[in-house]
C-alpha cells in the first residue's frame, strides 16, 4: 500500500467484518438487532455502507458478538506480518465526536495491541464495561488533556506524559474538556 490507509476503506472493511460476523452465526438483522440493541436498519445501513457507525454502536456490535471494539476492528482491518508500517495503519473516525483512531500494531496471534486515538476538544465517549472485560489496558496521553472518568466517580485528569493503568471492567468517560486537541495512546493486552 502506498499512502494511509483512509478511513473509508477501514468503514469498508469494517461493514463486510460485521456482515461476515453476522453470517458466520446464520443470524439475521433482528437477530443481530436483539443482541447488540441496535435497529435493524441502523445494522443494515452499517453493512452497506449506508451510515457511518459510532464507536458506541461499533461497541454494541463487538458485544453482541462476544468480541471486544479492538476484536472487531483487528479482525476488520486484518493485519499480518510483524512490521505496522505507518503508511499502513488503519484509521476510523467516530462520525459523532469526529475522534480519529489509527491502529497502531494488532496481530491475532500476539497479546498486545497499540491504538491512537486523537479526541477533539470539547468531545467525549463512554463506552461500556463491557468493552474492558477481555482487556487490559493502560493509556499514555501524547498531547493535550484527557479525563478519564471510570465508573460513576473516579475521574483522572491526565496530561502529556501521565499514563494511567485501567481497574477493573467499569462504564468508561474519555472526555476532552480542553479547546485543543488531545492524544493519546492505548496499549491493550488479551487477557
Amino acid at each position: 500500500m502506498t499512502g494511509q490507509t483512509t478511513e473509508a476503506e477501514t468503514e469498508a472493511r469494517i461493514a463486510q467484518r460485521v456482515r461476515l460476523e453476522r453470517d458466520a452465526r446464520g443470524w439475521s438483522l433482528a437477530d443481530l438487532a436483539e443482541r447488540s440493541g441496535l435497529a435493524k436498519a441502523t445494522i443494515s445501513k452499517i453493512e452497506r455502507q449506508e451510515m457511518s457507525p459510532t464507536a458506541v454502536s461499533l461497541l454494541k456490535l463487538a458485544t453482541a458478538f462476544d468480541l471486544t471494539l479492538a476484536g472487531l476492528l483487528l479482525r476488520a482491518e486484518q493485519a499480518t506480518g510483524r512490521v505496522s508500517r505507518a503508511a499502513d495503519q488503519p484509521l476510523w473516525r467516530d462520525p459523532e465526536t469526529g475522534y480519529l483512531r489509527q491502529q497502531i500494531f494488532s496481530r491475532s496471534d500476539f497479546p498486545l495491541e497499540l491504538v491512537q486515538v486523537t479526541m477533539p476538544p470539547g468531545q467525549r465517549v463512554t463506552l461500556p464495561a463491557s468493552s474492558f472485560v477481555r482487556l487490559r489496558q493502560l493509556l499514555m496521553v501524547q498531547t493535550g488533556t484527557l479525563v478519564l472518568t471510570e465508573g460513576a466517580s473516579d475521574r483522572h485528569d491526565l496530561k502529556a506524559g501521565d499514563c494511567l493503568a485501567f481497574g477493573p471492567p467499569a462504564d468508561a468517560t474519555f472526555a476532552n474538556e480542553a479547546t485543543e486537541p488531545c492524544t493519546y495512546t492505548v496499549f491493550l493486552m488479551r487477557s
